[in-house]
């Protein structure tokens, strides 16, 4: 290219006599096109760079994939020996990799998975671990407030003390958020016993949250007449608000006073909180009619994120009651593992005895002697209360 003869000075001159041109463009704007346009002159060296970046990521990995084509071959050797599987090993195969593709089957396995890894240990407690305390049951609801899961804790008994003062001088240190489930308490009320010591007062302030929405209002009622009933004798709840008679609930409209129904009769599963190994036990919202329909129904899984909790126990041939004792026998061909899944289903199976008024269980054919804590060569007692807990 011929250079140019013109001088700097020269340049100069000629550029003053030119027109003044106005951008009223704004500034960003224009940075911006310069920007862009200085990304697309630089877009011819990304196919020298993708092509040399592909060649060091094959060289580094040659290795690798040669040892993967070598391990591809020995599986495939492997797969041709074993070609005269019978159809049901074939169907059986077809059947577990359908279940895998579930979220809800996935989901199951690693939470199988977890309780395998952990140690074998009770959850709930029982007579000779409450020494001189005492044991008090909250009702929580789950992290989505579907369901309510009972978490007991062992009380130090001071002298003079009601149930219902350790109860509510309690209910502070509860760390709902830290198990996985919904942040409920201490309650926005005060209770307190009437003379006759079978009536509750339970007393709201007028701007109270109980009110607001029907979930709300049923878990609220539910609550407190389960944390009644499981705690104590009581037979009546009375509610007032600011001392007067009543509380105002939206969808429910005005409650007095309710009586505590006995609730019993339901089957235990698996709730599986979050992040969480263990899953606590908690009670179906159905009751059944008999303990042997609870047991079937315990096989499935069940709504509100409530999981079998006998799906890998042995299969239970034959029960029979006598003397508030359940005798068990198992299948002939059932086999049992001691894990932590078989302990937490065999927990799941004393508390839904517990529901039907049985107080001791017997199983007759254990293939096991000894279950992680418990010795099946004897009769076990029921719990006292589910899912034992530790607070400040």
């Amino acid at each position: 290219m011929k250079k140019s003869e013109w001088s700097d000075r020269e340049l100069e001159e000629l550029l003053r006599q030119m027109p003044r041109i106005h951008d009223y463009r704004d500034p960003r704007d224009i940075y911006q096109n310069i920007s862009l346009k200085r990304k697309k002159t630089r877009q011819w060296m990304l196919p020298g760079l993708a092509a040399t970046a592909a060649l060091l990521l094959f060289l580094i990995l040659m290795p690798k994939l040669m040892g993967g084509m070598h391990f591809s071959h020995e599986s495939a050797e492997e797969k041709s020996s074993f070609s005269g599987n019978t159809a049901a090993q074939k169907d059986s195969s077809a059947f577990k990799k359908e279940n895998a593709s579930s979220k809800d089957a996935v989901t199951t396995k690693s939470q199988q998975a977890n309780l395998l890894k952990t140690e074998n240990v009770k959850t709930a407690i029982y007579e000779d671990e409450v020494g001189k305390g005492t044991v008090l049951t909250y009702w929580v609801p789950d992290a989505q407030a579907q369901i309510l899961i009972p978490v007991s804790i062992i009380a130090n008994q001071s002298s003079g003390q009601s149930w219902l003062t350790n109860y509510t001088e309690l209910m502070a240190n509860l760390q709902e958020e830290e198990w996985g489930l919904s942040d409920f308490y201490p309650l926005n009320a005060t209770m307190k016993l009437e003379k006759d010591g079978n009536t509750v007062i339970v007393d709201v302030p007028s701007n109270h949250q109980y009110g607001q929405g029907s979930t709300t209002e049923v878990n609220f009622i539910n609550i407190v007449q389960k944390d009644i009933s499981t705690n104590s004798n009581c037979k009546k709840i009375k509610f007032t608000t600011n001392g007067l008679p009543g509380i105002e609930l939206g969808n429910i409209g005005r409650k007095e006073e309710i009586d505590i129904a006995s609730q019993n009769n339901h089957a235990y599963y698996f709730y599986f909180p979050v992040d969480s190994k263990l899953p606590f036990l908690a009670p179906s919202i159905e009751t059944y009619n008999n303990i042997n329909s609870a047991f079937e129904a315990m096989k499935t899984d069940q709504s509100g994120g409530l999981k079998s909790s006998l799906q890998s126990f042995p299969q239970i041939d034959h029960v029979s009651i006598s003397n508030k004792i359940m005798y068990l026998t198992f299948d002939v061909n059932s086999s049992l593992q001691d894990n932590q899944e078989s302990i937490l289903s065999f927990e799941a199976l004393l508390l839904t005895a517990k529901e039907f008024g049985i107080e001791k269980v017997r199983i007759k054919n254990s293939p096991l002697a000894n279950l992680g804590p418990f010795d099946l060569t004897k009769e076990i007692n029921v719990p006292i209360a589910p899912n034992l807990r530790n607070i400040p």
